[in-house]
This record gives C-alpha cells, structure tokens and sequence, in this order.
C-alpha cells in the first residue's frame, strides 16, 4: 500500500483524558479511534493487526480439533435467568425492546453455547463437542480503563466444550493448556500459565495466561528459572519465598491475562437439563469447559509492553506490513524515486506486504512515522543509499542500518508474504 493512500494518519498530539500507553500510541500512529470510554474503532492498520492475531489463534485451535462458528451476540433474557446470571453479573448489558422484551448483549456465551449442544449431542459418540468462536463481547464496566486491554466492547475468543467424563475432559485440558502457550509464543509474547481460583465460573482451580506489564491488573508470583507462576490473591506465598517447584526464589510481578481456561463441571448441563447416553445406555452429563483469548487485549499488550520512546514495535508475526518501504526524494520523475517505486512493484508481486511511503514530505517527518507506526523491518532509497550501492535496511529494534546491494535486497523478501 503507498502511504499517500492510506486513509490514516499519524498524530501528534491526541486527548490529555487518554492515559493509557497502548491507546496513546494505536491512536497517535493510526491504529485506532476512540469513540467513547472503552469503545475504540479498529482502523486499516489496527485491523490488519487483528486479524493477524486471529489467524494464529485460528489456526491453533483448528489444530486442537475445535470447529469455528458465530454465535449470536443478542441473548434473549431467558437464557440468563435459567441460569441465575441475569441477575449476578454486574456487567452484562441489559436492554428492552419496543415489546417490553428483555435482552442480554452477550459478555459469554455459556447461556447461548449450552441449549446448542444439548439439541445437536444426544450419544457419547456425538462426543467430544468443541467449538469456538471469534466474535465482539459487551461489559458495562463502571470505568473503562487501560485503553484496548480492558474496554466496555473487546474481540474475543471463547471455545467450549463437552467431554464424556472427568478423564478424558482432563486429557483435553492439557492439551489446550499447551496450545495456548503456542499462541502467545508466534504472536511473540512470553505468558505463564497462572494457576488462579475459578471464581464464579467455577470452583475448581483454573489456568489464567498472564504476561508481566507494568499496566497489568493482576498481582502474580513467579519464577524466573521456571514456568512457575501463581496468582497472588489465592495464595499464602509472597515473594521471596522459596518457589513450591523447587526452581529459586519467587518474584512478585504486575501482569494482564490475555486468556484463561475453565472447568466448569456439570453448571450449565444442570440449568439446561442437558445430557446424553453413554455406553451402557444411562443418562450422563459430561464435563463442560470454555477457554478463552482475548484478541484484543493481546494487541494492547503488545502496544504495552513492546514499544519504546519512538514508538510502537511490532513482532513480525502480527505486524501490519513486513516492510516500511521509504522513498527519500520528491521527484517523482527521477532515478531515486522510479528505482523505490520498482521495489515496491517486484516486491508486492512476490506477495511482500509493504507499506510504500511515497508521500512529499520531509525525511525526517518520514523517520518519525516510520519509528512510531513500528513496522519490523525499514528500507531507505535515497540518492544516498544508491550512491552507497543500493538500499539502506534496518530493524526497528536496531541503532543504525546497513547499506545492502538491491539484488541481495529482494533475495531477502523471496517467499515472505508477510
């Protein structure tokens, strides 16, 4: 995409009410527009972002054996009041309609989820049921805070499934348990798996995955030599304390769950009178769980923790455009010009994602945008790098570039289309 075309751009100054990191610089480098408190409109650069991040958890949980779906985010108020959550969860959405009907805008789908396994499950052999979804979720939080990572409407994953005993649920745990770890791994986040209190989902103890951010809101402990990790409020241990694993001392650490897994047992097969027949011909319930990403917070901590004075710092696997593509002249008809412009053809054409700015505007206000919007990889045409012998490359994380011949250039970007 050439940069003069790209309906965003980048701010200088944004709202003195704005206070988090990660809103501050999606909003500055034109990732994102907020409409209100918690309520943020994802724009061209932001999108692409997210749907990046969708992907990898897409691809994971299709790798688990999950099926995707869409399920409705409008909930009839009788689901919830099967269950008692109309009236116990604070922060779902209530709204009336012109009949006087009562509605839920979904905040999770158990309530949705549980009434569709119950018509299509009927045997252990329609089992296990696992399916997901990708879809907007609603809380009326009193005070929306922390930008993207803790907003009134978010873009989740949430997968739920029904397994035919404890075993084989347990099975399926782990398994998940890994795969999520996978996720965070691409998207290129180091999360520990925190064992947390189920809290009202379930009594059982749950896995929460945490990344350490100093804009996180939970209070965890853990080890550095490890994968040790536990959440503060359901534990007697503090820091310095010996780690139960045996792996060092424990150190305390501010964190934000990017997801989380729970074992729900048989709640929502009891509200919905739901079960099935085993082997032996007798009625069973089967153990419930949901698991779930959040996509949009994982995006606010990236913003978080992996930026800088300049600007954002995508990892590769999530990041807008491959290459931030700079063309240092404005003539258009000469060498320097024509020459970026046929690396930015050869380059799209082998399916690279670039980002061409071709805009006339100075090299420095270029440098700056190209630092704050934080796209992995820069390269620099300019009478310059040609005269040096060819394009000047560098990393957004590095001090300085280097000059590198065009051919060697291109041979570097050969299969990548990303």
């Amino acid at each position: 995409m050439k940069q003069s075309q790209l309906f965003t751009k980048t701010l200088k100054d944004i709202s003195a009410d704005e206070t988090s990191k990660n809103a501050q610089l999606l909003m500055r480098a034109g990732f994102v527009h907020k409409t209100m408190a918690g309520s943020y409109t994802f724009l061209p650069l932001g999108l692409r972002v997210l749907t990046k991040i969708e992907d990898i958890v897409r691809t994971k949980m299709n790798e688990l054996g999950a099926q995707e779906m869409t399920m409705s985010m409008l909930h009839p108020s009788e689901l919830w009041k099967i269950t008692g959550a109309w009236d116990q969860v604070d922060v779902l959405f209530k709204i009336k309609s012109r009949t006087e009907r009562e509605y839920a805008i979904g905040q999770s789908e158990e309530e949705v989820v549980t009434p569709i396994i119950k018509e299509y499950v009927r045997s252990y052999k329609d089992l296990p049921f696992i399916g997901y979804q990708i879809h907007w979720k609603f809380r009326d939080e009193l005070r929306a805070k922390a930008g993207i990572m803790r907003g009134r409407e978010f873009l989740m994953k949430d997968m739920y499934t029904i397994h035919e005993n404890q075993d084989a649920f347990d099975a399926f745990y782990k398994e998940a348990k890994e795969k999520y770890l996978q996720v965070y791994k691409e998207i290129g986040l180091v999360a520990k798996a925190t064992e947390a209190s189920g809290g009202s989902f379930s009594k059982k103890i749950s896995y929460e995955f945490m990344v350490l951010t100093s804009a996180g809101e939970d209070d965890i402990l853990y080890s550095e030599a490890s994968d040790y990790c536990i959440n503060s409020e359901i534990t007697k241990l503090k820091e310095g304390d010996d780690a139960p694993d045996g792996s060092g001392k424990l150190k305390s650490g501010k964190a934000s769950e990017v997801g989380n897994v729970f074992d729900l047992g048989t709640r929502y097969q009891d509200a919905f009178d739901f079960s099935f027949l085993d082997k032996n011909g007798e009625k069973q319930k089967g153990v419930m769980g949901c698991y779930g990403i959040g996509v949009t917070r994982i995006m606010g901590v990236i913003a978080e923790t992996m930026s800088d004075e300049k600007g954002l710092v995508w990892p590769a696997s999530v990041a807008p455009f491959a290459l931030h593509l700079l063309v240092l002249s404005k003539d258009k008809e000469g060498d320097t010009y024509k020459k970026a412009e046929e690396l930015y053809k050869k380059l799209t054409d082998q399916g690279v994602e670039v980002l061409f700015d071709d805009r006339d505007i100075s090299a420095g206000e270029k440098f700056a945008d190209s630092d704050l919007i934080g796209i992995p990889m820069r390269a620099v045409v300019s009478d310059k790098s040609l005269l040096a012998g060819g394009v000047e490359l560098k990393e957004r994380k590095a001090e300085k570039g280097d000059v590198v011949s065009v051919q060697s250039f291109l041979k570097s970007f050969e299969g990548d289309c990303k």
